[in-house]
């Protein structure tokens, strides 16, 4: 598109609306939906039929449930009538197919905006990025919506790990970072030092909210957001603190024994190497920049802090 031609995200369609990110992205829309004409998500029969509850409380929102298979085209071009501005949330069993999803909205006469599902560790960080297993998937949607698309603009909502899932109780790999509140137990990927940044869940969709009614600021850009920003020293205090203030057993995991978790578990074909390679680049340092992006949409204000966060984790673990 021209320069000339940004235009508002005013009428939205939401891709994987009920799933694990996608369920807080369309909620947090929702409740602004005084700042868009028409919201919209597109999902299949056996969403209707397994989460009934969660799709009769968006259409009394006032929702538009459209019911269709994200693999045949023809549904997809009749669901993107009347809509500028696609959102996807589609977890990664769907990553690839969302090529054909910015194929579809590129040749749409209506569709402008392309938010493709990122919400998660920068894919484009550095030079060794392109190498990441975990990547390749979003690399390849990356590619379509710059080399192959004329008509439509997208923005890369990059948000880094959930301290939602991070700071809970990893019981099956605790090596890879846990923190487990009744046991007062933690494990620590690097040293006290190793730095990270997060994003609740909560927060993810107010940030994609934000990005959506700043089209001009988020056009075209891979926005490196985030609600804070934490040592594991940070984290630990933090959890001590929410807990009576008594000290917390804690060991530590180096990032050379990650790899040759990661590095073990992709030669066993284990779909959890995942998990292993994204703690890794998380305690390498692939979540810091010298300055995030909140401020172009105006997002500096309203977002979690740590303590928020370890509350709401201590509370996930004691009810």
């Amino acid at each position: 598109m021209s320069p000339d031609k940004t235009m508002a995200c005013k009428k939205l369609l939401i891709f994987g609306a009920t799933g694990l990110i996608g369920k807080y992205i369309t909620q947090a829309i929702v409740e602004n939906k005084g700042k868009f004409d028409r919201i919209a998500i597109f999902t299949s029969q056996g969403t209707v039929q397994s989460k009934a509850d969660q799709i009769d409380a968006l259409k009394k929102q006032g929702v538009d449930v459209i019911v269709g298979d994200v693999t045949n085209s023809e549904d997809v071009v009749k669901a993107y009538q009347d809509i500028d501005t696609v959102i996807s949330a589609v977890g990664r069993n769907v990553i690839e197919q969302q090529v054909e999803l910015v194929r579809l909205a590129n040749e749409s006469p209506s569709v402008h905006r392309f938010f493709p599902s990122e919400y998660g560790t920068d894919i484009e960080y550095g030079p060794a990025s392109a190498n990441e297993i975990p990547h390749q998937k979003k690399l390849k949607v990356r590619a379509a919506l710059r080399e192959e698309c004329d008509n439509l603009d997208h923005t890369y909502v990059v948000t880094g790990p959930y301290s939602d899932l991070f700071l809970g109780n990893n019981e099956r790999f605790k090596q890879a970072g846990t923190f487990d509140v009744k046991n007062k137990e933690a494990v620590l990927v690097g040293d006290e030092n190793t730095k990270i940044s997060f994003t609740t869940m909560r927060d993810v969709g107010k940030l994609v909210v934000h990005a959506a009614l700043h089209p001009e600021a988020s056009r075209n850009k891979a926005l490196r957001v985030n609600s804070f920003t934490a040592t594991n020293k940070e984290i630990l205090e933090a959890f001590e603190k929410n807990t009576g203030g008594q000290p917390w057993k804690v060991s530590y995991t180096s990032i050379e024994d990650v790899k040759k978790m990661e590095q073990e578990a992709l030669e066993a074909g284990n779909p959890f190497a995942t998990l292993f390679t994204l703690r890794r680049i998380w305690a390498e340092g692939g979540t810091l920049y010298e300055k995030r992006d909140n401020y172009l949409i105006d997002a500096e204000d309203d977002m979690d802090s740590l303590e928020d966060a370890v509350s709401e984790a201590v509370k996930a673990q004691t009810g």
